[in-house]
């Protein structure tokens, strides 16, 4: 999440990924660095027991949500 902010706030677009149980603190970390409102993409929780391919199949189905958030940027 820092780095995307950090990147936000120096113009260069970003997609941050956090699992859903994060969500809460994704937030508080945007308000604490000045971006109410900070986009970011979610995906279920957790991810350490994956597979190689279920974390491909993962990737796979949020990519298109990732380009999109880096082509709208935050304002989208």
């Amino acid at each position: 999440m820092l780095d995307s902010i950090v990147f936000e706030q120096q113009g260069i677009p970003s997609a941050s990924i956090i699992t859903h149980v994060f969500r809460a603190t994704g937030n508080a970390m945007a308000r604490t660095w000045g971006l109410e409102g900070f986009r970011f993409l979610e995906m279920p929780h957790p991810i350490a027991n994956l597979t190689d391919k279920q974390l491909d199949e993962r990737a796979a189905a949020i990519a298109p949500e990732v380009a999109k958030l880096l082509l709208e940027g935050q304002k989208g």
